[in-house]
């Protein structure tokens, strides 16, 4: 199967719903310290956020999703013109498929052209790293969206649930460390949804990472979209729910703060304000989505990502006030309590 066809086959499966895990992300694990006496007023409480030195209407990355395909250039179109209106960063799907089709530039290359002052990222797979990423490749992924950053994302188990996955990762880290001295833009380190624990963040951030996307279990299974695919012969299901939860990341990677200078990113089933809300008060510096956002995309265009993201702004500073904060800075441990049944 051409990759173009599975990228198809990957947006109407991760749209559809029925690929979630049956793992929780563990935000569920915490209840918000409601303030009764919270002393701010509605109109001052702002959810601007700052990532990589720069300010953002909202603490949301709008997550790589897809490329490379015939209806791709529309959707990531779309996305592009939305963040650059609503000063939002994002990141392109997987460039991949360019390095070996340059027709398949043109559906990466449209962001710019329609959000020329956005914040956007470039995107390989660690796979493609393996040996070091050549200059000339490195300054197409850059140079054809003029990026502001690089993605690398981290996806051994659904590489080895495609049947025509990748099987080679030995080499990866140091393709990173390369990649981290050749690269002008910062590089960030994302999974797919099966988590980066503690030990594994350490490794990046040895390696120059300056940014670790968490994307942890509990949205997404990427094990079951492979095993899904209407092509997929002999799926193996054992495998749908491996991962680590995006609560477990989150804790374990804001750990090393005390150790390394980096921005945490949590992922992996966010579906919420409070999901995002919950996550900045346990250490993240800023929250990405990715199923929500293209589901709205696919389903109603511009006005539903829009409607969207109005709701979620609402919802993020209902929160703010309820706790009694004036911004996303002011969010805190202090803010949230173990449910009941986890203490």
């Amino acid at each position: 199967m051409s990759i173009k066809q599975r990228k198809k086959d990957h947006v109407e499966l991760t749209t559809s719903g029925e690929v979630n895990y049956r793992t929780s992300t563990g935000f569920e694990d915490y209840q918000f310290v409601h303030n009764a006496l919270p002393e701010v007023n509605v109109e001052d409480v702002s959810t601007q956020a700052t990532f990589l030195g720069r300010s953002f209407s909202f603490p949301l990355f709008i997550s790589s999703m897809t490329g490379g395909y015939t209806d791709a250039g529309a959707v990531n179109g779309i996305i592009a013109e939305f963040c650059e209106q609503y000063e939002l960063p994002f990141g392109v799907g997987s460039q991949r498929i360019m390095l070996d089709d340059p027709e398949a530039i043109s559906s990466f290359s449209i962001v710019r052209d329609k959000a020329p002052n956005a914040f956007i990222a470039a995107n390989i797979g660690g796979a493609q790293l393996v040996g070091g990423l050549s200059q000339e490749n490195l300054e197409l992924l850059i140079d054809s969206i003029e990026a502001d950053a690089v993605i690398v994302h981290l996806n051994p188990l659904q590489e080895l649930m495609q049947p025509e996955g990748d099987r080679k990762f030995k080499g990866i880290e140091e393709g990173i460390k390369k990649l981290c001295v050749d690269s002008p833009v910062p590089v960030i380190v994302k999974e797919t949804g099966a988590g980066i624990s503690r030990e594994v963040a350490e490794q990046l951030l040895q390696r120059g990472v300056r940014v670790i996307d968490v994307a942890g279990a509990g949205g997404t299974s990427w094990a079951k979209v492979e095993n899904k695919r209407p092509s997929r012969e002999n799926p193996d299901h054992n495998f749908d729910d491996w991962g680590l939860p995006t609560l477990a990341c989150v804790l374990q990677v804001n750990d090393l703060k005390n150790n390394y200078d980096f921005e945490l990113i949590a992922s992996g089933g966010i579906r919420s304000s409070q999901d995002i809300a919950k996550a900045l008060c346990l250490g993240a510096d800023f929250a990405a989505a990715a199923q929500p956002v293209i589901k709205a995309v696919v389903s109603d265009g511009f006005e539903g990502l829009e409607d969207l993201f109005n709701l979620w702004q609402k919802q993020l500073v209902t929160v703010l006030t309820l706790l009694g904060c004036e911004q996303i800075t002011d969010l805190g441990s202090r803010h949230l309590k173990l449910s009941r049944s986890k203490r």
